[in-house]
Formats: C-alpha cells, sequence, structure tokens
C-alpha cells in the first residue's frame, strides 16, 4: 500500500510503500526498494520516513512477553507503546527509567533515537537501561544484543535511527516508585541566568528538572520563564488531586498556522504571568508533569498543512550560557519560536550509541511554525552557532541540517556506516550521508 507520508512534524511529505509487521519470528518481506522500520512516526523530521522506498511498520509487534513485578524487567516487542507500558506497571510500581515528552512511543522507537527526558542529569538515556534486544537484518540474520554480547552492534543500534535493522523484542529495566503521584516544584526566574542557577541548585536533590522559557521576550527579560523540579512523591501524599481522564483535540487542520509572531507574544505573556508566586508547590499526576501535549490529540494540526520544524540542539558547558544566550536573542530578534520551549541541562553520563544525541551541556527545543524561506534561513543561523560552539542538533527532530554540519555533530558517523543494513535507508540518511 502506497500512501502519504509525514512524521509528526508534517513536514516534509513524502511517498512510501508500507508493509506492516505482526509476528516478529517472521522474515521480513523481501524487496527491491530500501527499506526503513517505523513506530509510532512521532520522530519530527525525516529520519522515519523513506521517501520512494519501504516502510516495515512495526507497531504490529505490540505483545507484551515478560514482566517481573519483583525486579522490574520487563521485556516486550518493539512496537509496544510507552504508554502500554505505564498503563501495566504503574499500578505495580514501577515506572519508565527514562521518558521524552510523549507516551505515544514505541519501546523501537525510543531504543533507534536513544531518547532522553527530565532526568538526563541523573538516568542518562533510555539506551542505559535497554538489557538487550534482538536485531533482523534483510539479510534474514539475527542477533541478539546487549551491552556484553554482540555490543558493537549494540552501540550501533541505539540511537542508530532504524538504520541496523529491525528490532523485533527488548528487555528494559523499570525503576521503583511508590506511586503515580509527583511532588513538584515551579520557580519562576526572570532572566536566562536565573536558569542556570536553578539548575545548579537542583541537579542534586531533584530527579526531574526542565525549564519552560518564553522565547519571545527580548532585552532584560530575554530567556525568562518557569524552572520545574520534581521527584516521585511517597504512596500517600499528604494532597492528591482528581486526575481526568478527558482529552481535547485539535480536530481539523487550519489552513494557515495558528502559530504566529502575535498569538506567540501573548500566549507566552499570559503562561510567564500565570504563576503570580516565585515559587509554587504542588502534588499532581504523572500525566501532566510529563506529558503535557499529550491531552491535546493532534496538536500538530495547529500548525496548518504546512507543519513546522521542530529545533533541539545542545552545547557543552564550557560555552553553555553565552551560547544559549545567542541563540535565544538570535530566535527573539527573528520573532520566532513556539509556545513550549523547553531547556535542560544534560549531565556527564556518556550516552551508549554512537550516533547518541544527549551529551553533557545545555539543551535547547521549540517549535518554528514552515513559513518558507525565512525558517530555513534562520536554523541555518542556528546550525552555524551551534556547530562553531562543538554542540549538536538532534536527528529525530531534524528535517533539514546538512551533510557537513551532521558530520560535525557526529564524528563517530564514519564508524556507525560499516553498521548499516544494506538494504535499509531514510530519507534522513540519504541527505545527510551523501
Amino acid at each position: 500500500m502506497a500512501r502519504a507520508g509525514r512524521s509528526w512534524g508534517r513536514y516534509p511529505v513524502t511517498t512510501e510503500k508500507v508493509i506492516a509487521l505482526s509476528d516478529r519470528h517472521a522474515p521480513l518481506p523481501p524487496s527491491t526498494l530500501p527499506v526503513l522500520p517505523l513506530g509510532n512516526a512521532r520522530s519530527y523530521g525525516d529520519s522515519c520516513l523513506n521517501d520512494g522506498g519501504v516502510l516495515l511498520a512495526a507497531r504490529g509487534l505490540d505483545h507484551f512477553i515478560a514482566f517481573d513485578p519483583a525486579t522490574g524487567v520487563l521485556t516486550c516487542e518493539a512496537g509496544v507503546l510507552f504508554a502500554d507500558i505505564l498503563d501495566l506497571v504503574v499500578p505495580q510500581g514501577w515506572f519508565l527509567p527514562v521518558t521524552p515528552g510523549t507516551r505515544f512511543v514505541t519501546v523501537g522507537g525510543a531504543i533507534a533515537n536513544d531518547v532522553h527526558g527530565k532526568n538526563h542529569h541523573r538516568a542518562g538515556t533510555f539506551g542505559h537501561h535497554v538489557l538487550a534486544f534482538e536485531l533482523l537484518r534483510t539479510d534474514g540474520s539475527r542477533r541478539v544484543c546487549s551491552p556484553t554480547e554482540n555490543a558493537d552492534w549494540f552501540a550501533a543500534t541505539v540511537g542508530g535511527l532504524g538504520l541496523t535493522g529491525v528490532i523485533t523484542r527488548a528487555t528494559i529495566q523499570l525503576r521503583r516508585i511508590a506511586g503515580p503521584w509527583m511532588s513538584t516544584e515551579s520557580h519562576r526566574f526572570e532572566s536566562l541566568a536565573g536558569f542556570f542557577d536553578l539548575s545548579q541548585a537542583s541537579d542534586r536533590d531533584y530527579e526531574y528538572t526542565v525549564s519552560w522559557i518564553d522565547c519571545a521576550a527580548k532585552g532584560k527579560a530575554l530567556g525568562r520563564g518557569l524552572f520545574s523540579r520534581a521527584n516521585h512523591a511517597p504512596s500517600r501524599p499528604d494532597q492528591r488531586p482528581a486526575t481526568s481522564s478527558r482529552r481535547l483535540a485539535m480536530p481539523i487542520t487550519p489552513p494557515v498556522s495558528l502559530v504566529n509572531s502575535l498569538s506567540l507574544r501573548a500566549f507566552n505573556q499570559l503562561y510567564y504571568h500565570r504563576q503570580r508566586q516565585r515559587v509554587a508547590h504542588a502534588t499532581t499526576h504523572y500525566q501532566p508533569f510529563f506529558y503535557p501535549l499529550d491531552s491535546i490529540a493532534h496538536w500538530n494540526r495547529m500548525y496548518g498543512p504546512r507543519g513546522f520544524l521542530q529545533y533541539q540542539c545542545v552545547v557543552p558547558p564550557a560555552a553553555a550560557e553565552a551560547t544559549m544566550f545567542e541563540l535565544v536573542k538570535t530566535i527573539a530578534d527573528a520573532g520566532g519560536g513556539s509556545f513550549l520551549a523547553v531547556l535542560k541541562q544534560f549531565g556527564d553520563r556518556p550516552s551508549p550509541g554512537m550516533l547518541s544525541f544527549s551529551r553533557q551541556g545545555t539543551t535547547l527545543a521549540l517549535d518554528f511554525p514552515n513559513d518558507g524561506a525565512g525558517v530555513f534561513s534562520l536554523l541555518d543561523r542556528l546550525d552555524a552557532i551551534v556547530a562553531d560552539k562543538g554542540g549538536a542538533v538532534y536527528p529525530a527532530k531534524d528535517a533539514r541540517m546538512s551533510a557537513a554540519h551532521f558530520r560535525a555533530y557526529f564524528p563517530a558517523h564514519e564508524a556507525f556506516s560499516a553498521f548499516v543494513d544494506p538494504g535499509v535507508s531514510s530519507s534522513f540518511w540519504r541527505r545527510v550521508s551523501a
């Protein structure tokens, strides 16, 4: 079946043939075209697209295989969603060791992108908690990969963007929790310097830290925002607010983007001032803390038919504060940015994958409406700043980085190339390996 393909950013639009996988024991279907495993298509750019080729849709590999509630070791197929895992394990006192900002990603996709979360400074990336997985190649060969067995293939596949073959099943180590509640603090800070002060003061005592920043603010208020820090709460917190299963939705794609300089400034002004006190304490369910955007189905439609480009970068610690000031100022001066601009510190634990994005430093992530040449010019300017400072851009959220910048961001790309399955390719890989 041919389809017009889109990632979560809805750019670019591609055409692929889709073949559904439903049996992890079966060989891969033969193909004369390059194939690419596909999870739940929550990557923002073209790393999950394969224009003119075949997508092997792995959501049908959605079975749990084993779970030990005494140790928190879970084995499941690669198409299982994080949402399904949480539904199973949270009532039994376990939680994902690392989670990105949506629970609608697959286990295979989380490994392929070596996803990170709000606790990177404590727990590293998802790949650190993968005990083993099976890798199926297009030649029919299978490898069980772990940090000690086929360790080179493990390192190539974690963060390898699905290019080394199809992950069929995986075993992961969960982390123990007392219940579904989070003890949170939100600190309002008035400039970018406040973020760095709060991060330094928070990383030791709080497992989860992240900041929203007002990417439209200028002058002395440049980089102002709200800093959130949290820990898993005790099993019986003093206050347990009611949880709601109600989910809003963006029912249609508007003819033009609802995100523009006017709506952005208005929203950011209101959002920053919604917290009147400097510090706010709360006990909340884990879902609104970890997954605020999951409460709005199809929220990506608000950017209109042309979609949006998400940009996430990381810069080393030595240059972090000055570089983030330059990046945020460049974005604010251009009138760009998004409702959800995220700033966070990564810890010093090296990521396990050859092409893993996360590394020690400060990371900034935000969305840009696809308005054509203007946004691409802005992102090129951001790239130049990041590359000059020895940073990197996240492939899972990219749709336009140059091959030269990719090589600079990921110096292990040549060694990685030896592990790429000859029958596998992607729109992203053809672009950056040209």
